[in-house]
């Protein structure tokens, strides 16, 4: 499939081509990720549970730079595309490597000389393992930071050619290896949180590796080239990718806040349950997420075609998909979240599985509603509404989940904790109904 199909394929088989292989890349996420959490819990414990945890903010924030320049030059380039503009479509994504590239040398210099610094200043009342073990894992991702956000990126413009099949052998090699490489270097050799943060890192930085070579020699329909882009379209990638960014800066500052409630109100076992209630989200939370982007690209691709008759049946599909998967999702997470979370929790903490249940039932109630934003949030960027999914994105992140954070911990402590994904996501979706109404494409 090349990025034609988008705009000639019926929408439903359309769908299926984009969304099944983005499904099972996610699949396979969510369980190396899970297996991930296995290792850690069972082999290094609660301490190490909630250092990855704590550590995870910092991480978010660089990908978030990275994601901004990503996401904003997939949603340009799709509509270059649509628009037949293939040159100018391959300037902006050589432009896109080369930027993110230089930008992750630079901050992985600063996660070296600074990681204990940085874990300390966010992670205030954390005892002195955490802070050790985050300041090993951040050390050790900074090591390998040069090749690490541009995987990501790369992948998104895979996607953006049409190659979804490929994306998705790339994506489920890399995580096969990185369960292998924890299964070795946690399991049987002994070796501690550094060999966790050493697994991850090594297995994206080969796909890295795989998918900055496919693009070379005009093999692709986007290949690399010496010129640069107009600052006019530099403004508007980031415009385009600014709500993506600002979503994952504000998951990263939620993560802190969230940390520091947590640590408030039930201390490194508050932590190290919500890292669980994470594990088993992962299983499910991100096919939607899956869903919404693999579609991305067809969307903006019709947008730039001004096939708006089209680009709308396409959303209909996504939004019957999420309705579907984000029922089921609930299902999982409340009946059997709590069997899942059993298996990262060594025998006889009774109290890690007591607040980890308590947290995965209240948890699950956001699945019912929480497909509406990210669906609106991914539509809004691809047909070229930065501005909507923008502020949807920073209410439906940070100013939902804090007011609602502050409110109910002040009634229910820690499980005000758990209840806070509920209603703000129960806020995000009218907010993203309220401004969906009024959006006008031509016909």
């Amino acid at each position: 499939m090349d990025s034609e199909d988008f705009g000639k394929l019926p929408p439903t088989k359309l769908f299926f081509r984009c969304a099944v292989p983005a499904v099972i890349t996610s699949v396979f996420g969510a369980l190396y990720s899970v297996v991930d959490g296995i290792f850690v819990g069972r082999c290094l414990g609660e301490s190490a549970l909630a250092a990855i945890n704590l550590v995870m903010p910092i991480i978010f924030v660089v990908d978030a730079l990275a994601n901004m320049i990503a996401t904003g030059s997939s949603v340009n380039m799709s509509i270059l595309m649509g628009q037949e503009k293939r040159e100018e479509a391959s300037r902006v994504f050589s432009f896109s490597v080369k930027f993110i590239l230089g930008f992750s040398c630079v901050v992985s210099v600063l996660g070296l000389v600074f990681a204990e610094p940085f874990v300390v200043l966010i992670a205030p009342g954390a005892s002195e393992q955490a802070i050790e073990f985050s300041a090993e894992y951040l050390r050790v991702f900074s090591i390998f930071g040069p090749l690490i956000p541009i995987y990501f990126a790369t992948d998104n413009f895979l996607r953006v050619c049409g190659k979804v099949k490929f994306s998705m052998i790339i994506g489920i090699m890399t995580q096969v290896l990185n369960v292998v490489l924890d299964f070795v270097l946690i399991v049987l050799l002994h070796q501690g949180v550094w060999a966790a943060a050493a697994g991850s890192a090594i297995s994206i930085v080969l796909g890295s590796v795989i998918t900055l070579a496919a693009f070379r020699g005009k093999r692709m329909e986007v290949y690399y080239t010496r010129e640069n882009i107009p600052l006019q379209r530099f403004f508007r990638i980031i415009a385009n990718g600014s709500s993506e960014f600002f979503s994952n800066i504000a998951v990263s500052v939620m993560s802190v806040i969230m940390n520091l409630f947590l640590l408030r109100y039930g201390g490194t076992t508050a932590v190290a349950a919500f890292s669980i209630v994470m594990y088993v989200d992962s299983i499910v939370g991100m096919l939607n997420f899956g869903i919404c982007d693999s579609l991305q690209p067809a969307i903006s691709y019709c947008c730039g075609a001004r096939s708006f008759g089209r680009m709308k049946a396409i959303f209909r599909r996504v939004l019957i998909a999420s309705v579907a998967t984000s029922v089921i999702a609930f299902g999982f997470m409340f009946f059997a979240g709590p069997s899942v979370a059993a298996i990262f929790i060594r025998e006889g903490d009774t109290e890690l599985m007591k607040v980890s249940v308590t947290a995965i039932k209240i948890f699950s109630f956001s699945y019912l509603v929480g497909w509406i934003d990210m669906c609106f949030s991914s539509f809004f960027t691809a047909v070229d509404r930065p501005v909507r999914s923008l502020v949807l994105s920073l209410f439906g992140t940070l100013v939902f989940p804090v007011t609602f954070l502050y409110v109910l911990t002040a009634f229910w402590e820690l499980n005000g904790v758990w209840l806070m994904s509920c209603t703000a996501a129960f806020a995000s979706a009218i907010l993203a109904l309220a401004l969906a109404i009024p959006l006008k494409l031509e016909a």
